[in-house]
């Protein structure tokens, strides 16, 4: 099939592969570069970088505004059989749309978790699985005809970044399939139950507090899902120490919650060799993987080793801290 691929993160990244190895790609349109970085140079999406490496004899659209007439008008010009919208990070129109077969893979199981960070929603919510849904394209997000679905169960310990690399590996078979499907003309589309939908919101930094009177469990889901971005840092405080010590930053990557109890006040390091830290509720996190700034990601047992760290030391939240 001829397939014109619609992308700019990485998410559709192996599904663009795949799509180049068994089918056509006849044209990749994909987010403009933008300023990154401290020096601000312009650098391509993943797709457009992947795209101009791999599929140099490839057209390669980069439109502010996908939807202006003359960006119309190339792009329907381009003769295909199929398109595929993956993270494009742009509403396609009606007019652009008009008459084409066209498919977006989404990161849940639709209805459940429309919107722009499905993936963080899904741990947060503490799903036990999720999965990908490929579907039309409608005038609402993510609201249209479901072509298929796969399935994912989502590990306790999994973090959202690690979660996005099994849901995006996941995606080309799935959406290989409905293309398969598509041409012997055997697909059936259902409508999604509007009763049960969920919206996922768009992070932002802002989401990076955390506050150890909550549960264990939900402390757990929280730090998972804002991993890596935008992330979970705390300051470890001990009043009680001498000579007093500087407080210490962290990142926190991986914990779990713990079946074991405590009295102490939420917050408090009550075991520094393992990591314990009691939450609200009684309940006990235990800090396993974490991130000293400008250092690499290490396990807790790393991080502890050497340092004087007493039962008295409390850990906090860098925004409450400041």
């Amino acid at each position: 099939m001829r397939i014109v691929f619609f992308g700019s993160g990485a998410f559709g990244l192996p599904t663009l592969a795949r799509l180049s190895r068994e089918h056509q790609v006849v044209a990749v349109v994909t987010q403009p570069d933008k300023p990154a970085g401290r020096g601000g140079r312009l650098s391509p999406t993943p797709i457009g970088a992947w795209a101009a490496e791999c599929l140099p004899d490839v057209p390669l659209l980069k439109p502010e505004k996908v939807n202006l007439p003359h960006v119309v008008q190339a792009v329907r010009g381009v003769p295909a059989d199929a398109w595929v919208v993956i993270a494009f990070g742009q509403k396609l129109s009606k007019p652009l749309l008009a008459d084409r077969f066209a498919i977006n893979l989404h990161a849940s199981l639709l209805p459940r978790w429309r919107g722009a960070a499905p993936i963080n929603a899904a741990i947060l919510a503490g799903d036990p699985v999720t999965g990908n849904s490929v579907i039309t394209l409608a005038d609402r997000m993510d609201a249209g005809l479901v072509l298929g679905t796969s399935i994912r169960p989502i590990d306790p310990l999994s973090t959202a970044g690690e979660l996005h690399d099994a849901l995006a590996a996941d995606g080309p078979d799935l959406v290989m399939r409905v293309l398969a499907d598509h041409a012997a003309g055997v697909l059936q589309p259902q409508t999604q139950d509007e009763s049960q939908v969920t919206i996922a919101t768009k992070l932002s930094k802002d989401n990076d507090d955390i506050d150890f009177h909550q549960p264990a469990d939900f402390l757990r889901r929280e730090v998972h899902a804002l991993t890596p971005w935008p992330g979970i840092s705390v300051v470890l405080t001990n009043p009680n120490a001498a000579p007093p010590a500087a407080p210490v930053a962290l990142k926190l990557l991986r914990v779990r919650a713990e079946d074991g109890r405590s009295n102490a006040d939420p917050g408090t390091l009550i075991d520094p060799r393992r990591g314990l830290v009691s939450c609200g509720h009684g309940t006990v996190l235990a800090l396993l993987e974490v991130q000293p700034p400008g250092k690499r990601a290490m396990p807790w047992s790393d991080f502890a080793n050497g340092r004087t760290l007493l039962p008295s030391t409390m850990v906090a939240s860098a925004r409450q801290d400041a």
